[in-house]
Formats: C-alpha cells, structure tokens, sequence
C-alpha cells in the first residue's frame, strides 16, 4: 500500500517526542546496515538522508505516514534511532547512544515494533546480540531484519540464514534488500499487523 510521508520532527530529549497516540515503529541497528535505505525503500521517497559517514544522526528522526488523500490522519509514524556500533554497547544499550533512547524503548507506549536490522553478509556482532536480549528482557515486540541480501547467491543465503537464526536464537528472522526491494513486502506485512495491534 502506498503511503504519503511526511518528517515530523528530530526528538533529541524525551519532551519533544510527538505527542500523539498513533503507533510508532522504532528502527534500530549498527551505524553502517543501510536503515536509511531501508526506511527510504519502504516508503518510496528519499525521506530518511542516506550519510557518507555512518553513525552521524544523534537524534531521533520521527516520520508520519497516512494513506494517500486523508489529510491529518496519520497510520503509523516511523522512528528512525541512532545508529551504534561505534560506541561499545555497555550494561544498557549503548554509552554512545544520548540518554533520551533507552527510556524510548523501554517506556513509549505508543511503540508497537523494533525493527532491528542486522547486515546479513556478516556473523552475527556482540551488539546486535545485546540489543535482542535486552529487547527480549523488556518484553518489547520485535523483528530482525538481514539486510543487503542482495549481495549473496541463493546457497549462500540459506547457509548464512540458518547462522543468523541459531547465533542469534531465533525462530524467525527476514532477510531483504533495499535495492532490489527483496523481502520489502513482508516487513510491511509486519508493520501493519503490529500497527493494528495497538487499536485492539
């Protein structure tokens, strides 16, 4: 489905996040996985600035979407976070993080989903598997997504799936490509059934 985007506003402390009840989907992973891409490939637009230099965003980036001719109305709102990975994730997610992100996860009844992506064409890092755990430990709703799949053949796919999935104990884990749209339309998928979660 094809949706208007429209960037609302970059929070850099927890009293400028938007006050409103509309879901909101968090977007997460290491400083160089491609989540502008991603977020750039799932709305269609070049609404999230794709940097030279990974891991200069220090805010969070809020991006609201409606379907296309309501006015207003918003669907979901997207949340793009700071990259990490540069900074050594410490005892809570990250030191280099601000301090306005760990209360986001942790207390935003508005978030309905992390999507933490992870670059598939590499094992599993210490700091992707941190974050998991302390999503698990938070009982956040979540998802893992490879990224850059594009870059692997069909064997090498399946090989390095099946690593992912153990490395990272999970049952369920997407891979997709932003260039190719691989896999895009089943993250959708679990975008809106998080988003109509929210409203039950």
């Amino acid at each position: 489905m094809r949706y208007q985007t429209q960037f609302l506003l970059s929070a850099m402390d927890a009293a400028q996040f938007p006050n409103s009840s509309t879901p909101e989907i968090a977007f997460l992973g290491r400083s160089n996985v491609g989540k502008s891409s991603l977020l750039n490939a799932l709305v269609g637009e070049k609404a999230a600035k794709v940097s030279s230099t990974p891991g200069r965003t220090r805010a969070i980036n809020f991006f609201a979407l409606a379907d296309e001719g309501s006015v207003g109305r918003h669907k979901v709102i997207f949340a793009d976070l700071p990259g990490y990975g540069y900074a050594k994730i410490s005892k809570s997610i990250s030191a280099g993080w601000p301090a306005f992100i760990e209360p986001y996860l942790a207390e935003r009844e508005q978030l309905a989903l992390c999507i933490c992506l992870i670059d598939s064409n590499i094992p599993a890092q210490e700091s992707d598997i941190q974050l998991i755990n302390w999503l698990r430990h938070e009982g956040r709703n979540f998802a893992v997504v490879g990224t850059k799949v594009d870059k692997q053949s069909g064997n090498e796919r399946t090989r390095k799936l099946a690593a992912l999935k153990r490395d990272l104990e999970l049952d369920d884990l997407m891979f997709l490509s932003s260039k190719t749209g691989a896999g895009l339309k089943d993250l959708w998928k679990r975008i809106e059934d998080a988003a109509e979660l929210t409203h039950k």
